[in-house]
């Protein structure tokens, strides 16, 4: 009986202390605050960027991804490019989202040197389109 209540006992109390340290190792680790995370208009410096809000789970936006992995490298180096999942949960995130009232993704916002939005896409768009406003981008 007792021998029973044993194993009864260990068969709960086993996975239940596995989670527990498993659950508690990760929090060792350093986690970022708001601040060590840079904001958008922190990261450049006088370069026109482009922000990319996208998601894992729209078809749209892999396809945006597929365009911009082929397009954007030309443009690299004088273009600004900060890509942010909706879906990460982060307080940085959340913000932009309300600041550029984000309501749908794909979601590309065109920024121009000073910071100042030239131009709003929303869902997929074709690759000559792309290149074009990214060529007009100051």
């Amino acid at each position: 009986m007792k021998k029973n209540i044993i194993i009864i006992a260990l068969v709960f109390l086993v996975p239940l202390a596995a989670f527990w340290i498993l659950s508690n190792s990760g929090s060792t680790t350093a986690k970022t605050t708001p601040q060590d995370v840079p904001q958008a208009e922190e990261v450049i410096i006088g370069k026109p960027q482009v922000l990319k809000f996208t998601s894992t789970m729209c078809l749209d936006c892999q396809t945006m991804n597929k365009l911009f992995k082929e397009v954007f490298p030309k443009y690299s180096d004088r273009i600004v490019l900060t890509e942010i999942s909706v879906q990460d949960g982060k307080a940085f995130t959340n913000e932009q989202i309300k600041k550029y009232n984000i309501t749908l993704v794909p979601t590309m916002i065109f920024l121009d040197s000073n910071n100042k939005e030239v131009r709003r896409v929303e869902g997929a768009i074709e690759k000559e389109v792309l290149e074009e406003y990214l060529e007009g981008l100051k």
